[in-house]
């Protein structure tokens, strides 16, 4: 008996990229032929979140997107940015707001153009119904104090690309936050908090992304198909590297992904 092939979805992958204009098509056959049938485009600024859009559209079957402004572009947030983001918000392939949040570890932006720009999205993702994608990097108390004023009229809540420690989990749980857990558990070096953190995490909150063409798994077997390029293809081997982490069946752990996934992006 054939064994069927895991079905996965990333939630953070950044084709818009110049790491991808070559190859973009491999990388997207790649990543289905590896089981990731979905992958969600992150919009950082107004302009990658309408490339994503194009992207989505080019490959309909395979590419959803996010809208957003990152914190490092808080500082290019200005009024009509909002309403920007709430038109592309109203295509069918934008499934959240995002990523927004607050990043205090480069502060490419002033940290209280962060903070605007950040509940400016909040606010806007409550008004329309939206998900949101969420960032935070050294600012974890600011972070969560600002979604604790709003969260009663937030939808969904995901914190994309989660680094931190097993408090920072619970911090985000008790909000009703979903945790998404990328590669950087797969880091000997950098991982260790990573690692004990997602002890934390039930299986009905964790879902998985690569954060594509960042942070490739340092533990890979064999050599990247690119040099230093992550891509969603490698999502089964982060999906390994977490169940053994949370000491879950890895099927097990791959179904509810799945499942929470579909549930939160409802798609």
């Amino acid at each position: 008996m054939i064994a069927q092939m895991s079905e996965y979805i990333d939630i953070g992958v950044n084709l818009t990229g110049s790491s991808f204009h070559d190859d973009l098509d491999e990388v997207v056959q790649r990543a289905v032929d590896s089981g990731v049938s979905k992958m969600i485009v992150t919009g950082t600024d107004v302009e990658h979140s309408r490339k994503a859009i194009e992207l989505c559209q080019q490959y309909p079957r395979s590419l959803f997107a996010t809208a957003g402004v990152h914190p490092h572009h808080a500082d290019d947030y200005i009024k009509n940015t909002t309403m920007q983001l709430a038109e592309l918000g109203e295509e069918d392939c934008v499934l959240a707001i995002g990523e927004c949040g607050l990043d205090y570890n480069r502060n490419f932006s002033t940290q209280e153009n962060q903070r605007a720009a950040f509940d400016a999205q909040l606010a806007l993702a409550a008004e329309i119904g939206k998900p949101v994608f969420l960032h935070q990097r050294d600012a974890h108390d600011d972070f969560v104090a600002m979604l604790r004023n709003i969260r009663p009229q937030l939808g969904n809540a995901v914190a994309h690309c989660f680094t931190g420690t097993a408090a920072e989990v619970n911090d985000y749980l008790e909000l009703d936050m979903y945790i998404g857990v990328t590669g950087w558990i797969c880091d000997e070096r950098r991982g260790r908090d990573l690692q004990q953190a997602v002890k934390e995490i039930p299986l009905d909150r964790v879902m998985l992304e690569t954060d594509a063409p960042y942070l490739l798994p340092r533990d890979l077997a064999e050599k990247p198909i690119k040099s230093r390029r992550n891509e969603p293809c490698y999502l089964p081997h982060i999906a390994e590297v977490v169940s053994r982490y949370m000491g879950v069946d890895r099927e097990e752990l791959e179904q509810a992904a799945l499942t929470n996934t579909k549930r939160f992006f409802n798609i």
